[in-house]
């Protein structure tokens, strides 16, 4: 069995007594006290997370944007050096091998920030496309990335930065500010809902920043809570709303698939969806009667028939419904329509409802 790869606080952890799991082959908390305080902690005043896992893959040379603008979904000559966007990296079948946040560091120089556990497999995807002047590099071990999120996140983070962030908008980004005196990619990013900023530093800074804003008050936060928040907050998750089965178009995320940019891997399949409509979509639900759906629970009508599965479920903590997102047959899904989940061989009725869940 292979080892566990560690982030930059793992020692810290294990000081710290959190409750640590086996995520895609790092170790990493999936909590420090209760993922519902957690949780609560992030909806309503700041919490911070370890996403050091998070992969970086540097793309550069001449020809980088036509490379990049092959591979992924989204316009990649949009970027700017304080923009940065959401795209998908997919196959000839258009489902999505990742979805990633691509950011422009200078010209011809860009990094990709990949889930972690598909990062190794990213990299060799992106290296064994030929044709580009172009140079794939991992630079994963180079980086820290602590997120920063809540309501309070912005201001507590102001006080470590000297430079006014209070108009910095979602996917805007800065290379040349410090954190704390640490050199810093401040990114008003994050995967919760809630304003906050990613902070990608350099690995050995990543401890310091962590105690930094834990002794500012912000909660620890875990896995666990990452997840509720994020499905809360109506984001999908790879591996269950988004697999190299499950496209873009039909994850409901076809903002970020630009058809018109030219050619680019999946495009056919995906302007066809896109002009066409998708068999299948996403839909969020909540749960009517009693349980909690999982990730892989079938999903039937009244009469019966299955129409779909059970992507991502849990019980949502603002909002005390059991929540989740199921991929169903399109023309079977209406606003308020209510069917059926087998939850552990029980039905249990649910209906359609708009996601996001829960809206700061």
């Amino acid at each position: 069995m292979a080892e566990l790869k560690k982030t930059p606080l793992n020692e810290y952890y294990h000081e710290s007594g959190a409750k640590l799991v086996d995520f895609g082959g790092w170790e990493m908390p999936v909590q420090f006290t209760s993922i519902k305080e957690e949780h609560n902690a992030v909806r309503e005043d700041v919490g911070i997370f370890d996403v050091s896992h998070m992969g970086e893959i540097k793309v550069s040379g001449k020809e980088a944007v036509q490379f990049l603008n092959h591979v992924l979904t989204n316009d990649i000559t949009k970027l700017t050096d304080v923009k940065a966007h959401y795209t998908f990296l997919c196959n000839e079948q258009g489902g999505v091998i990742d979805d990633l946040v691509a950011y422009k560091l200078g010209e011809d120089e860009y990094i990709l920030v990949v889930n972690a556990g598909n990062t190794d497999k990213d990299f060799e995807w992106l290296n064994s496309i030929e044709g580009f002047d172009a140079k794939v590099e991992n630079v994963s071990s180079e980086y820290g990335q602590i997120a920063i999120q809540g309501p309070n996140a912005r201001a507590m983070v102001q006080k470590h930065v000297e430079e006014d962030i209070s108009d910095i908008k979602m996917f805007q980004f800065r290379t040349d500010y410090k954190v704390d005196g640490k050199d810093v990619i401040l990114s008003q990013t994050g995967y919760t809902g809630e304003d906050g900023f990613e902070i990608y530093c350099k690995s050995e800074d990543t401890v310091a920043l962590w105690k930094l804003f834990k002794e500012e008050g912000a909660v620890e936060c875990g896995l666990g809570a990452r997840d509720t928040l994020r499905l809360e907050g109506g984001l999908p998750l790879h591996g269950q709303d988004l697999t190299e089965e499950i496209t873009p178009i039909e994850a409901k995320m076809g903002f970020a698939v630009k058809v018109d940019k030219g050619d680019f891997i999946g495009k056919e399949v995906l302007q066809k969806q896109k002009e066409e409509g998708a068999k299948r979509k996403l839909q969020g639900f909540e749960i009517t009667g009693k349980g909690i759906a999982r990730t892989g629970y079938e999903v039937y009508d009244k009469e019966g028939n299955q129409v779909g599965v059970v992507t991502s479920g849990t019980q949502s903590p603002a909002t005390k419904r059991s929540i989740g997102f199921a991929m169903v047959d399109t023309d079977f899904h209406e606003l308020d329509k209510e069917f059926i989940i087998k939850v552990r061989n029980k039905d249990v009725e649910a209906k359609f409802v708009k996601a996001p869940f829960h809206k700061n």
